[in-house]
Order: structure tokens, then sequence, then C-alpha cells
């Protein structure tokens, strides 16, 4: 056998290796998704709570009290979202009966007005089968998913604890293994600093996102804002596909309570609000080699929903920008993470 011939039957081994590896750790992430998906929002609470733990310690408190902190602020926030997610849950079984009466009204009037145009149309056998618990089933299912995650809440308190302990001395650790000033603590550094301003900013640019769409559906009157807002909050992780997820339910809504004209004026305010922060504010903030083009987010979307259900559905873009920002430090791996990245980060004149 030739020499080249023996490469190349080489490289096709390790292909094939490397893709079997691959399947076998999906597999596990999908069969050890109940111990993860809790580990995983530990992290992100986390790296998300990390800045503010600094700030109070520069403002002269200890480790521990400053932990404390953020942790009783965690609790409150936590507390005060889930009596208002149990609340709206509450409020729109009570109000199911009036949204179906609105729906029946509406459709009688649009189905009539077809009839006096000559065409007939079966309007009963659509307002039969038409439920307007549609607008909430979907929310239901995601909210439900975080909920279930978060029953451990006392394990992912505990986690988040640890991992802020040990995000102070993490750096020092790291410097011991490779030495101050070698490669690969500054590759570790580089990670850690990149993954950290990418979430602290997507953080803020969601939290902006979410507090605007509940003004704007305040001021529509749509019922239920804080709920839509909160939701617009966790899908704002997800950019592009997200944003029109989150705006769906409302917009629905809008068409139950008042009609086409508030149904429109609600999903035009969150294309407004969405292509203000998310396509011109945001990426100008996160700056370059910190987007990912519109396929890898949908596809990132589907693979973490399908590994992890809808806690991976929110978190699939955090995950897989992190996972891009590791293989940008990597010489061998940075062509993938190019290939990931957004549109407008290349010059594609001639």
């Amino acid at each position: 056998m030739s020499e080249e011939s023996y490469n190349s039957q080489s490289h096709v081994q390790q292909v094939i290796f490397n893709l079997a590896a691959f399947f076998v750790v999906v597999a596990g992430l999908k069969l050890a998704s109940e111990i993860l998906i809790p580990f995983l929002l530990a992290i992100f609470i986390s790296v998300i709570s990390n800045p503010l733990v600094t700030k109070l310690r520069n403002k002269g408190l200890p480790i521990l009290g400053a932990i404390l902190v953020v942790i009783f602020g965690i609790i409150a926030i936590g507390t005060a979202i889930g009596s208002l997610l149990s609340t709206s849950f509450r409020d729109f079984r009570l109000n199911m009966p009036e949204y179906k009466e609105m729906v029946n009204n509406s459709a009688a009037k649009f189905f009539e007005f077809f009839e006096q145009l000559g065409l007939q149309l079966s309007g009963a056998a659509f307002i039969e089968r038409f439920d307007p618990g549609a607008a909430m089933s979907f929310t239901t299912s995601i909210l439900s998913g975080f909920g279930g995650a978060l029953s451990g809440g006392l394990l992912i308190l505990l986690m988040v604890v640890f991992m802020l302990l040990e995000a102070t001395i993490f750096r020092y650790k790291i410097r011991n293994i490779f030495g101050s000033h070698s490669d690969g603590a500054s590759q570790v550094d580089s990670f850690s600093d990149t993954v950290n301003r990418y979430m602290l900013i997507k953080t803020g640019t969601s939290l902006a996102t979410g507090i605007i769409a509940t003004i704007w559906l305040l001021i529509l009157d749509v019922d239920y804002p804080f709920l839509w807002g909160f939701l617009t909050f966790l899908f704002n992780y997800v950019p592009t596909v997200g944003s029109i997820i989150a705006a769906v339910p409302p917009a629905l809504l809008a068409l139950i309570q008042f009609g086409f004209l508030t149904s429109f004026l609600s999903a035009a305010g969150y294309l407004v609000i969405n292509i203000t922060i998310g396509s011109i504010l945001e990426p100008r903030i996160l700056g370059h080699g910190l987007g990912l083009s519109t396929l890898v987010v949908f596809l990132s979307l589907l693979f973490w929903g399908w590994v992890f259900g809808p806690v991976g559905m929110v978190l699939s873009v955090p995950l897989t920008m992190t996972i891009k920002i590791a293989l940008s430090n990597s010489k061998s791996a940075k062509w993938v993470s190019t290939l990931m990245d957004a549109p407008m980060t290349f010059n594609t004149e001639k």
C-alpha cells in the first residue's frame, strides 16, 4: 500500500471516528438532560450574576456578603416571576369563555361579510373548531418546561453559590496550571472574558427588549403584557427566530380582543423593537466575531431544543456562541468559527 493511499485511509477513519464520537456525546447529553439542564441554568445565572458580585466586592463587601446579596435578589426576582406566571395562567383560564365569545362574534361578522359578496364559507365549522387557547398553548409548554427545570430551585441556587465562589479564584488556578504568561492561560482568559461579555450584553439587550415590548402592549391594552414581556426577554436570546416566536402569542391575543388593527400594531411594534435593538444596536455593541448566521441560529434552535427541550431552545444561541468562542480561540478549529459567523462580518465586495 502506497503512503498516499495509507494517509487517505487514515483520514477517512479519523472522520468516521470523530462522527461516531459526536453521536455518542449527543446521545449522552440527551440521556442526561434531566441532570444537565439545572447545571446549565446554574451556569447561565452565574455568568450574568458574576459582574454584579464583582461590583459589590469593589464597593467593599466581602465575597460571601456580595454573593448572598445577589442570591437574595435572584430569589426575589424568581418569586415575582413565578407569581406573575401563575396569576396570568389562572386569569386566562377564567377569561377563556369571554375570549371564545369574542372569537365567535368576530368570526360571524367576518363570514357574514363574505356571504354578502356571494361567497359561501363554512363559518359554523370554523367557530366550532377554533380554540383561543392556541394563543397560550405554546407559551404554556415553553414556560412549563422552565418551571420543571426550576423545580429543583434549591439545587440550582447552591450550584450558583459555588460557581460564584469558584469564579473568584478560577483565573489563579489557570495561571498556576499553565503559567502566568503562557498561551494556554491567555486563551482561557480570552475565552472567559468573551463569554462573560457576550452574556452580559445579550442579557442587557434582552431585558431592554422585554421592557419596551411590555410597555408597548400596555399601551395597546393587550391582556397579560408582563407575561409576554417575560417571554420576549427569554426568546431574545435567540436572534431573529426567537423574536418571531415571541411576537406571535400577543398578536393572536390582540386579534381576539380588538381585531386586526391592534394585532397589526402589536406585531409592528415587535418588528420595530427588534430591528432597532437586535439588528442595529446589539451588533454594534457586540462588535466583530460575536454574531451567528441565521442558518446556524435556526439549526442550533432545533438541535438544542431536541436535546434539552424548551430550556435548550432558549439557551440554544448562548450555548452555540460559547462553542463558537471556544473554537475561535483554537488555531486548528478557527475555520469552523469563521463558518458560523454572521454575514455582516465579511466584506463581500469584490
